[in-house]
């Protein structure tokens, strides 16, 4: 093996010291600045990329938050036009319910008024019959009676 022969070291020491030397050369002028310029372009492009990350998210947040204001703003809406809604149902009904209550007193007033009238009619009427009545029973009887007197009774028994 011609590496192992001691006559060719010096030989091959030179040009391992030559071969060195040429690959310092090229990795630390050529090789090793491109690798430094290409990490240093990794490194700002991750730099930039967390930067607009962060900003997006900051954009993210507002934008949630804006979300959030306009959802409880439009629920607070909804809610005022329910209550508003309500009120005018409520008030609607209040006014129904009066005229309501106006008609039903009225027909009760009525109704109390027809009562009244077929009440002072039946007890005329029953008056009328209880002395028609009376004078029959009496001229039934054999008795004579006159009206005042035939009035007058019917008039204390209605009585009690």
């Amino acid at each position: 093996m011609p590496q192992l022969d001691f006559s060719t070291f010096p030989n091959q020491i030179f040009w391992l010291v030559v071969t060195l030397v040429v690959i310092y050369f090229v990795l630390s002028r050529i090789a090793l600045p491109r690798i430094s310029a290409v990490l240093a372009e990794r490194a700002g492009t991750i730099t930039n990329d967390i930067a607009a990350a962060e900003e997006l998210k900051l954009k993210a947040q507002e934008a949630e938050a804006a979300y959030n204001q306009a959802l409880a703003d439009a629920r607070a809406e909804a809610n005022r036009i329910v209550a508003e809604a309500k009120a005018e149902i409520q008030s609607e009904l209040d006014a129904e319910l009066k005229k309501a209550d106006a008609e039903i007193a009225a027909k009760t007033a009525e109704s109390e008024k027809a009562i009244a009238e077929i009440r002072e009619n039946a007890v005329k009427s029953v008056t009328d019959v209880a002395k028609d009545t009376a004078k029959e029973i009496v001229a039934a009887l054999g008795g004579k009676a006159d009206a005042k007197t035939v009035t007058a009774a019917v008039k204390a028994q209605m009585k009690g």
